[in-house]
């Protein structure tokens, strides 16, 4: 099982979230976060007096799934999250040691 952490721009959750449910991805977890990389913000201007904003917001995606969805999961996003400009983000993928569903007990890809 691995752990797939995608973070994009916000405008981009609904397309990233049907390409999942497209492949069969039964659930995530979106987070509103704020962040910055190659894209180092911007200036904007307010009230005359100009300030630099350093961190822009994100759209935090965090998704398990089973070692034979994950290349199909990680296409998905990168497809669905390009807009070929910068800051369209990045995705990380890492291993899931266990799973536990709370309701039921299931572990492990039971529990997905």
């Amino acid at each position: 099982m691995k752990l797939i952490t995608a973070v994009i721009k916000p405008f981009k959750l609904d397309d990233v979230r049907e390409a999942l449910s497209d492949i069969g991805v039964s659930g995530i977890t979106a987070t509103e976060v704020k962040g910055f990389g190659r894209q180092k913000g911007h200036t904007e201007l307010y009230r005359g007096a100009e300030y630099v904003v350093d961190f822009l917001p994100k759209a935090k995606i965090e998704v398990a799934v089973a070692d034979d969805l994950v290349e199909q999961a990680v296409e998905g996003i990168t497809k669905s999250a390009n807009t070929g400009k910068i800051g369209d983000g990045k995705i990380f993928v890492t291993n899931l040691e266990q799973v536990i569903r709370i309701r039921t007990g299931e572990t492990g890809e039971e529990a997905l």
